[in-house]
């Protein structure tokens, strides 16, 4: 089984991220912040949305066969910043999975991996201008100085949480 969870990556608003969802979940009645797109994704089994959790989806997967899981995050990066007269920097989200075991009789089931990802979402246009910005911010840097961006990806390959 897996967890899939948005949540904060800024250590300050992690202390507040109940207030902060309760929040959103007051301007946006019957919205999700988290859902599989079920259609994209393979092999997964038995998916599961919880209605009081918001920012977090479940599933079975078959570690023996092809499994990939596509999500669709229905918040963007500028709703949890403080002012609101556009142009917002937008706070930054990681997408965690967390994966388990299955429990022996009674006993809580084994956590087996966690990985996460730092994401940032807009709208189309501000994401198109924000990679517009960084992209020329990037081409400004010396050569030595820009090995050290990663390359745009199509997929996201996740990095193991320590």
């Amino acid at each position: 089984q897996s967890v899939v969870r948005v949540v904060f990556h800024d250590r300050r608003l992690q202390y507040s991220e109940q207030q902060q969802l309760e929040g959103w979940r007051w301007s946006r009645p019957g919205d999700r912040i988290l859902d599989i797109d079920i259609p994209l994704s393979v092999g997964i089994l038995e998916p599961q949305i919880h209605p009081t959790l918001l920012n977090t989806v479940e599933f079975l997967w078959d570690p023996s066969r092809r499994t990939s899981i596509f999500v669709q995050v229905h918040c963007i990066s500028t709703e949890f910043t403080l002012r609101k007269n556009g142009g917002e920097k937008g706070v930054p989200f990681r997408i965690q999975i967390d994966t388990f075991g299955a429990g022996g009789k009674g006993d809580p089931p084994e956590h087996l991996h966690s990985a996460s990802c730092l994401i940032k979402v807009f709208k189309p246009k501000g994401a198109d201008r924000k990679q517009k910005t960084d992209r020329e911010k990037v081409e400004k840097q010396p050569a030595l100085e820009r090995e050290k961006f990663q390359p745009a990806y199509e997929n996201t390959v996740l990095a193991e949480v320590g």
